[in-house]
């Protein structure tokens, strides 16, 4: 039985060619037999290589539940989660997703975070990897990425930069985020808690990218984003209209 909810899936792209049209066909799938009506946000963000062209021909053959948005430079991965992320709020759907498009997640694994969001009346339902199918470079940078953003913004989410995360559209309709490059990911978890929606972790699977090359390791981008997050803790602790009392992340598995 379909679930009675509307979704829309955000796909950030940057020259993901070669995977694009497999994680959108199967999410095309998986969403079709799951929930009551979806929509599937591309966002190009000027990718140098087909990205752009596999996204229109994905859009052309399904009108009605494929949407492109179109970075015609590249303005990094802040700006296209933001992109995607206020797109998709637009399109009126229920429920929100935040899915790399290097197909390293599993979109049928959404199940497990619309049961938690439905059972237990969570507003953000973030992914952890259990088993972080990446280099030990880039473990250890996104252990010291999600320590210092716990630090600083008091994040209680374990894996703060993980790209699997559903949200419900009144959180998106409540905060304002403007974190570039990396920034986003904890801009989106601090600001949500400071409103007041409650946020679960939940176990997902990571598997190893099959194509393509993963981008945001350079050193300009990591200082960048660390200048980021300075900005934003500084942002964080300016006084805030009156709102509803923070509420603890639940842990689950």
């Amino acid at each position: 039985m379909k679930r009675l909810v509307s979704v829309s899936v955000v796909f950030p792209a940057y020259n993901e060619e070669e995977n694009l049209e497999r994680v959108v066909n199967d999410a095309r799938r998986f969403l079709a037999e799951t929930v009551a009506d979806y929509r599937i946000v591309i966002v190009n963000d000027g990718s140098s290589d087909h990205t752009a062209d596999v996204a229109l021909l994905l859009s052309r053959a399904d009108p009605v539940h494929v949407l492109v948005v179109t970075h015609e430079v590249n303005r990094g991965y802040g700006a296209a989660v933001r992109s995607g992320l206020t797109a998709a709020a637009n399109t009126g759907a229920d429920w929100v997703v935040l899915l790399d498009a290097d197909g390293q997640f599993d979109i049928r694994e959404l199940d497990l975070l619309l049961d938690i969001a439905g059972d237990r009346g969570i507003d953000l339902v973030a992914g952890h990897r259990i088993h972080r199918a990446d280099s030990t470079v880039r473990k250890l940078n996104a252990w010291l990425w999600s320590t210092a953003s716990r630090l600083l913004l008091g994040i209680r989410v374990h894996d703060v930069d993980c790209a699997f995360k559903l949200i419900n559209r009144r959180v998106l309709e409540t905060i304002t985020l403007q974190g570039e490059a990396a920034v986003v990911s904890p801009e989106l978890l601090a600001k949500t808690a400071r409103a007041g929606f409650t946020i679960a972790e939940v176990p997902v699977s990571h598997f190893p990218r099959q194509a393509g090359e993963q981008s945001g390791a350079n050193l300009r981008v990591i200082a960048r984003s660390l200048i980021g997050l300075v900005r934003l803790r500084l942002q964080l602790l300016q006084p805030q209209p009156s709102h509803k009392p923070e509420r603890q992340v639940e842990r689950v598995g």
